[in-house]
């Protein structure tokens, strides 16, 4: 099994996170903004991600704490794949919700890069602040060293892009994680590492 705990502890945040990258969807996520808690609950259900979470913030800023999360859990996939061999590295998904539709695609590259352009038009959605759905998917991709573009393709309702964000962010980095079992030897690159 390809696991991962990761403890990230600053001034402004507590993280405590285990990852099972071949789970089953289970969640047990605890953190202030229940917004980012289910967009997070949404992300273990599609990628059957079994993650085990405690985000806590010190300084009562959102912001750090969505960070700092994405910081946690994108460290956390990148320890969990260790060497990469025998993965797809790529994936992608087009997933709907309701009147919202969105793309993802991931490379699993070691480059860290990503390119949210999700034309979120409302600046809240509850208590949480949209701008921060970009931020969080850019600190996983710094983290996980990992290529990320998302897009919505259309849509009206901030919620609705936005978690179709996640789920597609979900179904396309769980396919990039897979393992190739007819290349399972094999690191997927020309260079011979990823």
């Amino acid at each position: 099994m390809r696991k991962s705990s990761i403890e990230r502890k600053t001034f402004e945040t507590k993280i405590n996170l285990t990852l099972n990258l071949d789970g089953n969807g289970k969640k047990n996520i605890k953190t202030d903004i229940s917004f980012f808690k289910h967009m997070l609950e949404q992300f273990c259900t599609h990628g059957y991600f079994d993650i085990d979470l405690e985000a806590i913030s010190l300084d009562k800023d959102l912001h750090h704490l969505v960070e700092d999360t994405a910081i946690a859990l994108g460290t956390a996939f990148k320890d969990a794949l260790g060497s990469k061999k025998g993965i797809k590295r790529y994936g992608q998904a087009i997933i709907p919700m309701d009147e919202a539709l969105v793309l993802t695609s991931i490379d699993l590259s070691g480059r860290p890069y990503c390119n949210a352009d999700l034309n979120l038009t409302e600046e809240r959605t509850g208590n949480f602040d949209t701008i921060l759905v970009k931020h969080f998917f850019s600190s996983f991709a710094n983290a996980s060293l990992s290529t990320i573009h998302i897009k919505t393709l259309y849509g009206e309702d901030t919620h609705h892009i936005i978690e179709a964000s996640f789920k597609s962010f979900a179904r396309a980095i769980k396919s990039a994680c897979e393992i190739d079992k007819e290349h399972k030897d094999m690191t997927p690159s020309t260079k011979g590492v990823l």
